[in-house]
């Protein structure tokens, strides 16, 4: 080989790994730790959310198995296991850890100070006292955002269309989530200035949603918002099968509700964070510090609407919403 072909060959292959300088002089592949919600899925079951962070990993030239290693941590429905799960990932030294949810953010927050972690979606981190600021949020920590000053009156707006004359919604959240305690006056004052009453929900364990499905009926609810936490996400069957017994229209703020057939969803575009969150591991791994990186908010949203639904519960979606719509499954 010549001198030339040689010194091609060998910048080819830095473009094509690109590890931190000190995984380099350490001849080691760098091991990234994920933290994260509900249950492993089965063998050969695609993972739309991890899929998206490997396709932005691989965007970036890390190919897993080859120049960059992924350790996997679920708490198969446990959040109480995400402590020993995060400490586990501190003990093999992982570059960096990757988090999904609250949860899994403060476990690996009480569980390093020095591991950079990257929160691929988190409602409020700043409410939650994980950051310091969007800006600059300081110590080991950044990643990207759900918050988004719009989107609760999105959301309300868009249920309003679905239910003319609407003017009590009530509102599904679980009562474990410190962030979803700040998140409530922001979707009371939006629903306040569409002229809506707004009944609160709180559930702490699985026995509450019968009795929160009472209450709403007491309350005269005429539609429903429920939040995507961890807890409401683990239950999203049963929440599903109730709001269908008592014939509500329903918001959520998730598409896994609509998949499992609840009526509509907006929000950010979970996908597209997970992807975006790798560029913020390649920076760690060229050596940024995680409390400079800004936490970046959403870009991308979705809105997803199931027609057979809205036809077993005999409501007929305007067409401009329909129209809104990024997708609907019939």
């Amino acid at each position: 080989m010549d001198r030339r072909t040689f010194i091609g060959s060998v910048a080819g292959g830095l473009l094509a790994a690109p590890i931190t300088a000190v995984a380099q002089q350490a001849g080691k592949v760098p091991r990234i730790g994920m933290l994260l919600r509900g249950a492993a899925p089965p063998p050969g079951q695609p993972s739309p959310l991890l899929d998206a962070f490997r396709a932005g990993l691989r965007d970036l030239g890390y190919v897993e198995g080859q120049n960059v290693v992924i350790e996997y941590r679920w708490p198969e429905g446990r959040d109480e296991r995400l402590s020993e799960l995060a400490i586990d990932l501190v003990r093999l030294n992982v570059a960096v850890i990757v988090t999904q949810g609250a949860p899994a953010v403060r476990a690996a927050k009480a569980a390093t100070s020095t591991i950079p972690i990257v929160m691929a979606d988190i409602g409020d981190p700043v409410g939650i006292g994980v950051a310091a600021s969007l800006a600059r949020p300081g110590a080991n920590i950044t990643g990207l955002s759900l918050l988004d000053a719009d989107l609760d009156g999105k959301r309300i707006e868009m249920l309003k269309q679905a239910v003319p004359g609407l003017t009590r919604v009530a509102i599904l959240w679980s009562g474990n989530d410190a962030g979803m305690t700040l998140a409530f006056s922001r979707v009371e004052v939006a629903a306040r200035a569409l002229g809506l009453s707004l009944q609160s929900l709180a559930v702490r364990e699985p026995d509450d949603f019968p009795g929160a499905f009472d209450a709403a009926r007491g309350g005269r609810a005429e539609a429903l918002i429920v939040t995507a936490q961890p807890f409401t996400l683990r239950h999203r069957a049963q929440i599903v099968d109730l709001v269908a017994k008592h014939r509500l229209p329903a918001m959520y703020t998730a598409r896994g509700f609509v998949d499992d057939g609840g009526l509509m969803a907006y929000g950010p575009s979970l996908s597209d964070l997970h992807r975006r969150a790798a560029s913020y591991v390649d920076k760690i791994l060229r050596g940024a510090k995680p409390g400079d990186l800004p936490i970046e908010q959403p870009t991308k949203f979705e809105l997803v609407i199931n027609l057979k639904t809205a036809k077993a519960l005999g409501t007929t979606i305007p067409q401009p919403l329909l129209l809104r719509a990024d997708e609907l499954i019939q």
